[in-house]
Parts: structure tokens; sequence; C-alpha cells
């Protein structure tokens, strides 16, 4: 990404800037962020103080005890820390012309002990206004560089990315979004988690910035609870055991609510899921988000609105291969993973069409997906027109897919799902839709009644935009 202002135009813009003044703590992979400022000269019209409490006694005496110290607590509890003290210490002697700020970052990078996936959290309380209440700007980063400089330098940079972003494009939160990885790429280092909070930021939905996060590239995956609260997936998939049920929910039906409870009834049954670990995910893709090449951001959060009534949380990618999605997962949890889909999608997964890119077709991609403890639930159709049944066990692939599907079958990657309602099946969202937009009658008893309500009480996907004929 670019910008029109390099790394060093930012930190010496702010140590120019005489109405800026903070503090920087930084744990982890060096004093970064802190010697842009130093370098680039006039740091002393920006940095009251760093510190770099490394000694985890230290760290304690200072921030508090902590169970993990690369954390968002912790993050949190250094930024309200330094925050106060510089606040306390210097609102008198320049309180009314200073916007107070405090950088803050905790870093588990590559060293000669880690050899692991590299990330950390970072974050920033800022003033917009002197004597102004703060506001929070918290992010959670993933380092792919192979080694602690260069590890180093990204951070770096991105520091001053977001020092800069908070204190000049505050008013726009979109755009600092897409500031983060000025001068970096998702190569080096991914953003993976967002949040805005405080005085400034009370009218902005996290949900829709994690939603950029995906858009712009500056990860491959995001994720928030049905509350609408952006959590880090590293955290929130432990170790868990994760069904997934992906789709375009435009709207939520009965159907979904099927085939998750059907699903589910399988997955806890497998010998190593423990019922206690499980996590279920409602997953869109940006290809189920975009109509056209664009996403409109209203109807996202109409969806996402409808799968809060369910209770799940939402993970938006762009993992449009299934293997990909399996191997994302799987950099989180040793535990078993469960994809649930319909009859449409499993044939999809059999067309080669979609594995040209990969050397080795359609057999590297299940290679991929299946290589780890991951199955397939699979969701009965029903023909309209015939009102034929259509299950995992009577569908026909290519006949030189045949023995192929059939070893997958046999060993239980793919499963039915048993004893499902047939009297579901034959819901479709896209008539769904249809109806609800043309305002025709019964549309409501094919979606769950807390979806028919929600829809009806705010307008949802368009419904209420067309008038019903006299």
């Amino acid at each position: 990404m670019t910008d029109s202002q390099d790394t060093h135009q930012k930190a010496l813009q702010i140590n120019l800037d005489p109405t800026k003044y903070g503090v920087f703590a930084e744990i982890g992979a060096g004093q970064e962020v802190a010697r842009w400022f130093f370098r680039v000269g006039g740091a002393s019209g920006t940095i009251a103080k760093t510190i770099s409490a490394y000694d985890m006694t230290v760290s304690d005496a200072i921030y508090g005890q902590s169970d993990r110290y690369v954390s968002r607590k912790r993050l949190s509890s250094m930024l309200e820390h330094e925050y106060l003290l510089i606040v306390d210490r210097l609102k008198e002697q320049r309180g009314t012309t200073t916007k107070f700020f405090a950088f803050a970052n905790t870093l588990a990078a590559r060293s000669f002990q880690r050899k692991e996936e590299t990330h950390g959290w970072m974050g920033i309380r800022f003033q917009t206004e002197p004597r102004g209440e703060p506001s929070d700007i918290l992010i959670h980063v993933v380092m792919w560089d192979r080694d602690n400089l260069q590890q180093a330098e990204a951070i770096g940079v991105l520091g001053v990315n977001l020092i800069h972003a908070a204190m000049y494009l505050h008013q726009r939160p979109e755009a600092i979004v897409n500031a983060l990885l000025d001068s970096l790429s998702i190569a080096r280092i991914e953003v993976d988690m967002i949040e805005f909070r405080g005085a400034e930021f009370n009218s902005v939905d996290n949900r829709l910035l994690a939603l950029q996060l995906v858009e712009k590239g500056l990860t491959n995956a995001a994720m928030f609870l049905p509350d609408g609260r952006i959590v880090q997936p590293a955290d929130a998939l432990h170790k868990k055991c994760i069904l997934v049920e992906r789709g375009s929910f435009r709207p939520v039906t009965k159907v979904t609510v099927d085939m998750l409870r059907y699903a589910q009834a399988q997955f806890i049954q497998e010998p190593h899921v423990d019922p206690k670990s499980v996590v279920v995910l409602m997953e869109m893709t940006l290809k189920n988000l975009s109509s056209e090449g664009k996403i409109d951001h209203q109807d996202f959060l109409d969806r996402v609105d409808m799968l809060a009534t369910l209770g799940n949380p939402v993970l938006i990618s762009n993992y449009g291969e299934f293997h990909r999605l399996a191997a994302y997962l799987h950099r989180f949890t040793k535990g078993p993973v469960g994809f649930v889909m319909g009859i449409p999608t499993l044939k999809e997964l059999f067309e080669e069409k979609y594995y040209t890119e990969l050397s080795g077709g359609i057999l590297e991609s299940f290679g991929r997906m299946f290589k780890n403890d991951l199955k397939l639930y699979v969701y009965p159709f029903k023909e309209p027109e015939s009102n034929a049944i259509i299950t995992s066990g009577n569908l026909r692939v290519a006949p030189h897919l045949r023995h192929l599907y059939l070893y997958l079958m046999e060993n239980f990657f793919i499963q039915g799902l048993r004893d499902v309602n047939e009297s579901n099946m034959s819901i479709l969202s896209r008539n769904v839709l249809s109806m609800l937009q043309n305002q025709e009658a019964g549309w409501e008893t094919m979606v769950p009644e807390q979806v028919a309500d929600l829809i009806k009480e705010r307008n949802l996907l368009g419904h209420g935009t067309v008038q019903a004929p006299d």
C-alpha cells in the first residue's frame, strides 16, 4: 500500500506539531516505533517518555499482574497507566494547548527461543482536543517476516502509521484502516483485529471495520461476536473444536438453522470432539457479500444482525476455496473441524474447473482440506421440479471422480445429515428474499420467528421498500 507521505515524513510531521505530546511503552521487538521519532529529528516536541518494561516482575509492578503478557488485557492496562500518568503530570503545565497521547505495544517477535507464529498487540489512547476525553484504537497483528530485524522494522512502520492516522484521520475511521499498511504489505504483517472506542468513535460500528480489514487486504479473515464485539481469531478459536456453516444468509432461513442443528448433533458424537469446546461459526466470504464486485455495507449489517439472533460468532473471510479456510482454522487448533454445506455446494466441490490453479488439481485441494481432522456434513436437497430428494448418498459426480467420492464417503470424511425435517428442504433463500422484498405473503413461515420480527421491525434486506398492489 502507498501513501503520499512515507514513514519518515509522517514521523517528522508529528514531531513538528506542537499540539501533540505523549509517551511510548513498547515490549518486544525493541523500541522500534519510538526510534522513528528520534531518527527523524525534533523528537523532543513529541516524546515525553519512552519505556520498555521487558522483565515480567517489573512489568507487573507497573501495569498489574497478567496471565499473558502478549494480550489485549496487557495492552489496555499499559495504555490506561501511561495515559493517566502523562495527563496527571502535565495537565497544569500544558493541558490547555496539548493533545496528549499514550502509545503502547506488547509483542512476541521472532527470537532464538521463539520460532512459531509471531504476533502482538498495538494501540493508542489519544485526545482530539486539549483537555478532551480520550479515544482508543487497538489492533492485533501477525508478523510474517522470517527474522527479528525485519519484524522490528515492520512494527516500527506500522506504529508510525497508526499514530499518524489517529492524529490526523480520526474523523474518518475507514481512512485510518486504509493507512495502516502504508509502506508495508500483508506478506510482512497482517492486521486481523481492530477496535475503535471512546468519545471520538461513539458512532463507529466496529463490524464494518472488521469487514474493511478483509476487503482492503489487511487480513484474510476477521471475526466478531453476536453482540458486535470484535475478537482476535487466535484467542477465540485456540484449541477449539470448530463447526462452520458458510453461506450468504440473505436471509437466514429455517434451513440455516436446521443445517446447524443436525450437523452439531453429529459433530459432537465424533470421537475427538469435546462438546464443551465446540465453537459454531457462521462464515461469509467476500464473494458471498459482493454484488457486481461491490459490497453494500448496509446489506452486510442487515445480514449480521440476523445472524446475531442465532447466537454464534461471525467470520468474514477471503478464503473462497475450502482448503484455504481449513488451513486457516488449523492454524489455531488441532481439534476436529466440520464444514456444514448443502448438496449444491458439495456438487461444486467436485467440479475440476475450480482447481486449475493448483498443480495437483482436485486431488491437491482435497489432500490439503482433509489432511487434518476435518469432515463435511451435508444437508439434503429437494429438487423443486420433481420433489426428488438428493443426499450425499445418491449424489452423482463425474464418472472418473466416483471412486474418489466413494473413498471420502466410506471413510466418513463426507457425512449426510440424518433425520432432517423434510418440510423445510424446499426453502430456498433466494425465493424468500424475493417474497419479502415484494411483500408477498408467507415468507415469515420460512424463517425463524426472531428473524421475521427483526426483518419487519427494521425493514431489513429491502423489506417494505415495494408497496403491495391494491
